[in-house]
């Protein structure tokens, strides 16, 4: 009787070992696919690191030149000569500074910082 379960049992056996030997096959055929993904990934990865990003606004120039507005050193500042500064210094935006006075320290090399005194007159101008 073992002998008649063992021939019913062989065929399927016989499969058995022919699947199994199959399935390695797919899965190293899997992971090499997922390796060389991985490979290009990294490279791409590493390529993209190794090239500085551009600089933010590189291709603007800075919009604000205090040099030509320095003749207002020693002029009462109001509104409009602070406007006319402006456009004069080509800057987009404007800030009287007054002694005492809290300010952002952060740079926008568009906007013109026009300095007063006490009196209100003007002491230096610098963009920033």
């Amino acid at each position: 009787m073992r002998a008649s379960v063992v021939l019913r049992l062989l065929p399927s056996l016989a499969l058995l070992g022919l699947l199994s030997a199959c399935t390695p096959e797919v899965a190293q055929e899997d992971d090499a696919a997922e390796q060389e993904q991985a490979l290009v990934a990294a490279q791409q990865a590493a390529e993209s690191a190794a090239e500085p990003p551009p600089p933010a606004d590189a291709d603007a120039p800075p919009t604000c030149d205090a040099s030509k507005v320095q003749g207002l050193i020693g002029q009462a500042v109001d509104d409009a000569k602070a406007e006319q500064a402006r456009i004069d210094a080509g800057a987009d935006k404007v800030r009287i500074l007054k002694p005492g006075e809290m300010v952002t320290m952060e740079f926008d090399g568009a906007r013109l910082n026009i300095e007063v005194d006490d009196a209100g007159t003007i002491t230096s101008v610098r963009c920033g």
